[in-house]
């Protein structure tokens, strides 16, 4: 269990804004309030890496970026269709940034390097088509269906990320596993 918080920690970390102002929405607090809170913790997030020397990453400048951009859409349109396809615009965008060829692999534990780089970039491609896939559902949703809308957002991204990290885990575990125990077999003398 250790080791899988371990592996989510960075990912939450880099979407805090966007955490933060997803959760805020989803518990009805006021959109103009949910925004001011998402961009203060988002610009505080990286002024405390830049205070500390620490390198901010391209995944935490989108999630920052895309609080500020949409919510502020939000606050001067005030139209709802907008508000319900939002989402589609930020995964989308999403989507585009994890077509960076080895962005998850700062994802990987030390133990693990060398041993699973090609697992992680073939798994950041999966990551990027989950976005995308979520995107046009959620437009789907939006133009189509807009009275299950709200369930919908409540259920497919969450669940689908979770269980796509689920399978990743397991996958990327075994796999790399399997071959630091075969590399460990080579190298010992017969």
């Amino acid at each position: 269990m250790s080791n899988l918080l371990a592996a989510i920690r960075p990912l939450a970390w880099d979407f805090l804004s966007t955490i933060i102002f997803a959760t805020l929405v989803a518990l009805h607090v006021d959109v103009r309030v949910a925004t001011a809170l998402a961009v203060g913790a988002g610009i505080a997030q990286v002024l405390g890496m830049k205070a500390l020397g620490r390198r901010v990453e391209l995944l935490q400048w989108a999630s920052l970026g895309l609080t500020v951009v949409f919510g502020s859409v939000s606050l001067v349109t005030h139209d709802p269709r907008f508000i319900m396809a939002k989402p589609s615009i930020i995964y989308t965008a999403i989507a585009v940034v994890m077509l960076k060829r080895g962005w998850m692999l700062r994802y990987l534990p030390a133990i693990a390097r060398g041993h699973g780089a090609d697992l992680m970039i073939g798994w950041g491609y999966v990551w990027s088509g989950l976005m995308a896939l979520t995107a046009v559902l959620n437009l789907v949703m939006a133009i189509g269906f807009t009275r299950d809308w709200p369930a919908f957002m409540a259920i497919w991204p969450i669940a689908s990320k979770l269980a796509l990290f689920a399978i990743q885990y397991v996958n990327v575990r075994q796999v790399v596993r399997g071959r630091i125990i075969a590399a460990m077999a080579q190298a010992q003398p017969a």
